[in-house]
């Protein structure tokens, strides 16, 4: 089914449109929940979280990109069960992805809105002009939270190639953002 079928389904307050999200888009839900929790209940859960929330988010909200809303949504709940699961205990994965991007974004702790939409802004702009292999590399990583390995096999290059081009891109986007004005 087309996503604007489903997204109108939302509309209509059709319970089929929860069935049909889960039909074309469940796998991926899951392996996004999965690939942060790293436990497949805990991911099972999030995909179904997910189904409620897009539910109470449509309407109002009318996706243009239902697959892109759908792994937002999934990511953001997924970090929040695991933040809420690991309070007192670091997760060696989520600790090393963050590591690696602390060094090239700036520290966003402050509830300046505006801060942090101009820096979704740069990024994007930073991502457009990627080559898109690197693109995938860099997104595959940090927003999806796979293993280097299983990216570079996906892409068909070596892991130790597909590791220079995550340090080459991180320091390219240090870069980029320092010409954008932010603080690094």
């Amino acid at each position: 089914m087309e996503d604007e079928r489903i997204v109108s389904l939302y509309f209509d307050r059709s319970e089929q449109a929860i069935a049909e999200t889960q039909k074309k888009y469940g796998r991926y839900c899951r392996t996004i929940a999965r690939n942060i929790l790293a436990d497949e209940g805990e991911a099972e859960e999030c995909e179904n979280d997910t189904y409620l929330h897009t539910w109470c988010t449509i309407p109002p909200a009318r996706p243009r990109f239902l697959r892109a809303f759908l792994g937002k949504i999934t990511r953001n709940l997924a970090l929040d069960r695991y933040a809420a699961r690991v309070t007192d205990k670091r997760n060696g994965t989520l600790v090393a992805i963050s590591d690696e991007l602390a060094a090239c974004l700036p520290d966003l702790t402050s509830p300046d809105v505006g801060e942090g939409l101009a820096l979704r802004e740069s990024l994007n702009r930073f991502l457009s002009h990627l080559p898109a292999r690197t693109r995938i590399l860099f997104v595959r990583r940090y927003f999806y939270l796979l293993p280097v390995r299983e990216i570079a096999e996906g892409l068909g290059i070596g892991e130790s190639y597909a590791k220079v081009l995550l340090h080459r891109t991180r320091n390219a986007l240090r870069i980029f953002l320092k010409k954008d004005g932010f603080h690094v």
